[in-house]
Parts: C-alpha cells; sequence; structure tokens
C-alpha cells in the first residue's frame, strides 16, 4: 500500500509540473489517503503483532 502512495505522489508531482491542477490535486489526494491508511495498518499490526504460543 505504501508502493501504491508513492506512485501517485509521483504522478501527481509530474502532473504539478506540466500544469494540470486537477489531477494533480486528485493524485496527492489519493496518495494522502494510501498514506495516513498505510500508517495505521503499521500501528496497529506492530502493536499486535504475532505473540508466541505457550
Amino acid at each position: 500500500m505504501l508502493h501504491y502512495a508513492v506512485v501517485f505522489l509521483i504522478i501527481a508531482i509530474i502532473a504539478a509540473v506540466l500544469g494540470f491542477g486537477g489531477i494533480a490535486g486528485t493524485a496527492s489526494w489519493i496518495a494522502q489517503i494510501l498514506f495516513v491508511v498505510f500508517l495505521v495498518l503499521f500501528v496497529i499490526s506492530f502493536l499486535t503483532g504475532r505473540r508466541p504460543k505457550v
């Protein structure tokens, strides 16, 4: 999921350089949402983790 966030960020940067404001804004928004979702899932998986069976 972090990969998709980075891809959308690159698309947003390229679109902004080329002057496509709407596409850049949308791609940037998607990248931000995916990054936040990735961070939330990472924190949840870090906190729960795999516990050894006793």
